[in-house]
């Protein structure tokens, strides 16, 4: 695959990135259309995003600076390179750092939760598939050797996706972030179809929570696990238990809602 888009000049453009800012920039707008249909002020439910987008960036870049701060002193201009870095830890810290500034905005601003959780759901999942797509491009999140009878694998061969994201080489692997982008996507197109017809608020923000711990569930069965907390002799991994918890959490907010409806 291609894990460089393209060069301007000396500067790598990389795949990840560029796909995953077009991602974020359709939910975006996405959201401005999920908003009026949940009923939330689109310019609100903007800036939320927005703080949500720049506070999730900034918690993974200082984890990743701390965690590596002595080879950075070392090497300063290796900081460059770890911008080209993803790892289950760094979307764990970014999700939980973005989730934070959302929580914050929408107390702060007075928002209706359930709504502006609601306005969310399809934009959220619309991104991950985008973000998936430039895993699939840069090799991060790569899939368990697929073997060459399987028509639709991907082989890696550019020693950036070694170097950035630990990629095999030259070995057929499944394509996991294409199942994981499709599915993504799938919840995406459902949920903005769910919004207009909620019963209540809320509704969709739990279809959400329990769509996406299911996608990250199962795609997880075909993720290579080097360096994602495999537990219990390989039963399960650290995604695989966060999935969990955002299915047991997407089924309580649907409890709550219906019994108080």
């Amino acid at each position: 695959m291609h894990p460089v888009l393209f060069h301007l000049g000396s500067i790598l453009i990389p795949s990840y990135g560029a796909v995953a800012a077009l991602g974020v920039l359709l939910a975006l707008f996405l959201a401005q259309r999920t908003a009026r249909i949940a009923g939330v002020d689109p310019a609100q439910v903007w800036n939320l995003c927005v703080a949500a987008m720049f506070s999730g960036l900034i918690g993974e870049r200082l984890v990743l600076i701390a965690v590596n701060w002595g080879a950075i002193e070392r090497h300063p201009s290796w900081a460059l390179d770890l911008a080209m870095v993803h790892h289950p830890l760094l979307a764990a810290v970014g999700v939980l750092a973005a989730a934070g500034a959302a929580a914050g905005y929408v107390l702060w601003r007075r928002l209706s939760v359930w709504d502006a959780a609601d306005a969310l759901a399809a934009p959220l999942a619309l991104g991950l598939a985008f973000e998936q797509l430039g895993a699939l491009l840069a090799g991060s999140g790569f899939g368990i050797e697929a073997g060459p009878r399987l028509p639709w694998s991907v082989t890696y061969t550019s020693l950036l996706a070694a170097r950035w994201s630990g990629t095999p080489l030259g070995i057929p692997l499944q394509p996991v972030q294409a199942y994981a982008a499709l599915a993504f996507f799938t919840l995406a197109v459902f949920l903005f179809v769910w919004v207009p017809v909620r019963r209540q608020a809320g509704d969709a923000a739990g279809i959400c929570l329990v769509g996406l711990g299911a996608i990250v569930y199962f795609t997880e069965l075909w993720r290579d696990p080097e360096g994602r907390g495999v537990l219990f002799h390989g039963a399960i991994d650290a995604p695989q238990i966060a999935a969990v918890l955002l299915v047991i959490a997407g089924g309580l907010i649907l409890r709550q809602r219906q019994a108080g409806a």
